[in-house]
């Protein structure tokens, strides 16, 4: 039987396997051939890759201009390497329960899955006396820069509840997400020390929210990464004389379970919410709280940039 070199296939066959694979595996298979490497640079691939409404979300960003007639492969790689802002969202994307039509959302692609990632801005989120001056405020100019126009300040509350909603709708379906509050801090924050605050992502009208503690400041993550040791009075047998001192601490071995932030690579922290897996089709809207109201006391500095969904682990 005679060899059969599938790279001798027409380019349009070529791109039509391609397209039923992932951007990563196009990747992989373009170094083929010369074949395979043009197809995998055709527009019938990449319309695959992006989202069936791209069209309508690029006309509607703040980068439509730069980004209009792009061949659909760099389009693609534009969307993954510079998350763009959609202009008033609702009008784009109906099914986002918003609170103001006229603020933007952040979007952006996974590179390997070509999955969809929002960024819901602070304005979009449910922040409890958010519009109450005495309680927060609302900077253009904070250090690291945010994506987005604004961010929530924490000026002094005893209550800190944030809820964000997005529909399931809007997101790839058959997809492992998790969500994340972005936040940073001013110089003068207190309050956060060792004290839980509760996250929880859930479907709006369930009751299986399912709900954890974290810890948004560092300071408590360090303190716990170290077992306390005590002060141990040990000898040097070359001079009995002289006494030691206190062993160096060590760290501790068990993972932190998600319970503290990370550094980001734009600076800024981040701090799981919890995770949820789309289905085929519509689901509901999907509801992310941040909540600390049990313990009383009274918080400063907390800066929220927004809440991040995107694929978990790039899955």
């Amino acid at each position: 039987m005679a060899e059969f070199d599938i790279s001798e296939l027409p380019e349009g066959c070529i791109a039509n396997v391609l397209s039923l694979t992932s951007p990563r595996d196009t990747g992989r298979l373009s170094s083929i051939s010369a074949t395979f490497r043009s197809a995998a640079d055709s527009d019938a691939v990449w319309r695959h890759f992006l989202p069936p409404d791209y069209e309508s979300i690029v006309a509607h960003s703040s980068d439509s201009s730069s980004l209009h007639g792009l061949p659909l492969k760099e389009l693609y790689f534009r969307l993954c390497t510079n998350p763009i802002l959609i202009d008033e969202g609702r009008k784009i994307l109906k099914s986002f329960c918003r609170r103001n039509p006229d603020e933007d959302l952040s979007f952006w692609l996974d590179k390997w899955s070509g999955k969809q990632c929002y960024m819901l801005s602070a304005r979009d989120l449910f922040i409890v006396w958010g519009d109450t001056p005495r309680y927060w405020g609302w900077t253009s100019s904070f250090n690291p820069k945010s994506r987005f126009p604004e961010v929530a300040v924490l000026l002094a509350v005893c209550w800190l509840e944030i809820r964000g909603k997005i529909n399931v709708a809007v997101l790839s379906p058959s997809t492992r997400y998790a969500a994340y509050l972005v936040f940073s801090y001013d110089e003068m924050a207190y309050g956060f020390d060792n004290r839980p605050v509760e996250v929880g992502v859930g479907f709006v009208g369930s009751e299986e929210s399912r709900m954890r503690s974290v810890y948004l400041d560092m300071e408590t993550r360090q303190r716990q990464r170290y077992q306390i040791v005590p002060r141990i009075r040990r000898f040097n047998f070359s001079n009995p004389s002289r006494i030691l001192g206190p062993a160096t601490p060590s760290p501790r071995q068990e993972d932190d379970r998600g319970e503290y932030p990370k550094e980001r690579s734009d600076k800024w922290w981040e701090i799981e919410l919890g995770e949820f897996t789309t289905g085929e089709g519509p689901e509901g809207e999907l509801e992310m709280s941040v909540l600390e109201v049990k313990g009383g006391g009274w918080k400063k500095g907390l800066v929220i940039q927004g809440i991040e969904i995107r694929p978990k682990d790039g899955k």
